[in-house]
């Protein structure tokens, strides 16, 4: 079977993090949500997504092809009905389509005909930017019952301090020695050639994920997710890092997502609580105003290649763009478009030539290469939010 994961109406909702990828690439949990669907259906997946990102995520349509929100995290009972699901078949879960089974092109496409499966059952779903970090507890537990049943942890080094140590699980090549950890609210992840140095203080639930880096004496405080291929230290508490991000020295981050290629300047901190302990509010971009979360606690939502210097300040409830530049005293707006340039004292335009030739820099320490494709991506956010810019 052809299993397509599409946006769904979820997309704008997940701005930022979604200029730069489809619904179906977000981390929560361990994995992204396409990794869990393929590791739940056993087959590779595509996308249907902004034409803008299609060639760097091509679609693959054959003559029978199951279409699947990608904003639903998969479980055991919603995969069975979406393999048992045949010709003009469809599951929803109130009104909402969950996936389909059709012979038709997108344009054809018509519900009123197909037969619908309701589905009563619980599953996450995520909806908005601030669900990553608020629903990523719950993730975590599925990914790591996922990932590890059947298997058996590599052994605990002797110089680690534990509890609840059946609720860690240790993958091949992590290293570790004299830190403490603490799996009895949620379980701990910690993945393939992982390091986590000596004086690290962590309480789950945590997913350490592949080449992903803790430094030496930092506190970390569950649900969080730190991504592959990242670096974290200093004071971290339910937060998402997608991957090849970096939090590496002293500060706090909390309530907080940061998509990939993003760094934080030495002692970086960001507000997670209103003084006056109201809800907190955070800019929409489908309603191009700040809209309300249900939230006392949101801190940051920062876009792909994105970075702030050393001391930088953020509010409660601050979204930065993609490949903006933040630096310099006080606490810039609570929303700094992408490619913006600046801090408090204001912003100008970040143009893309330079902004590229950071990115590419940055890559290559990595040894990915900055394409052609990635430049043609950016090169549209640019366009799209030049509305939201002040020079």
């Amino acid at each position: 079977m052809n299993y397509i994961l599409f946006d769904g109406p979820s997309r704008n909702s997940l701005l930022p993090f979604t200029f730069t990828r489809p619904v179906a690439d977000i981390r929560i949990g361990i994995l992204t949500i396409r990794e869990k669907w393929e590791q739940y259906l056993g087959y590779t997946t595509t996308t249907i997504t902004e034409d803008y990102l299609a060639d760097k995520f091509p679609m693959v349509e054959m003559d029978e092809n199951v279409m699947i929100n990608a904003s639903y995290l998969p479980n055991y009972e919603l995969v069975e009905l979406v393999k048992g699901l045949e010709h003009n078949q469809a599951i929803f879960k109130d009104e909402d389509v969950i996936a389909f089974f059709t012979t038709d092109s997108q344009e054809d496409i018509d519900f009123e005909t197909y037969d619908a499966i309701e589905y009563n059952g619980d599953c996450l779903k995520i909806e908005h930017t601030w669900d990553i970090f608020s629903k990523n507890g719950a993730a975590i537990q599925e990914d790591f019952d996922l990932i590890t049943e059947g298997r058996i942890s590599e052994p605990i080094p002797a110089t680690v301090n534990t509890i609840a140590p059946e609720n860690i699980f240790i993958e091949e090549g992590a290293e570790l020695n004299f830190v403490t950890l603490n799996a009895s609210k949620g379980p701990i992840y910690i993945g393939k050639d992982a390091v986590i140095l000596e004086g690290t203080l962590i309480r789950g639930p945590l997913a350490l994920c592949e080449k992903a880096a803790i430094k030496m004496g930092a506190k970390i405080y569950g649900p969080t997710t730190i991504g592959p291929y990242s670096k974290v230290g200093g004071e971290v508490n339910n937060a998402v890092l997608f991957a090849n991000s970096n939090k590496g020295h002293e500060g706090y981050l909390g309530n907080s997502v940061l998509g990939e290629w993003c760094n934080l300047g030495a002692d970086t901190n960001n507000s997670n609580l209103k003084n006056n302990y109201a809800e907190v509010r955070l800019w929409s971009y489908e309603t191009e105003n700040f809209a309300k979360t249900g939230l006392q606690f949101c801190g940051l939502m920062m876009g792909d290649h994105s970075k702030c210097g050393i001391n930088t300040m953020f509010n409660t409830g601050t979204v930065v763009g993609v490949n903006a530049n933040i630096f310099g005293a006080g606490y810039p707006r609570n929303f700094v478009p992408s490619f913006s340039w600046g801090g408090h004292s204001g912003f100008t335009t970040y143009t893309t030539k330079k902004a590229f030739e950071v990115a590419e820099m940055v890559m290559k320490r990595r040894d990915i290469e900055f394409s052609d494709m990635d430049k043609a991506i950016l090169e549209h956010i640019f366009e799209e939010t030049k509305k939201y810019r002040r020079d």
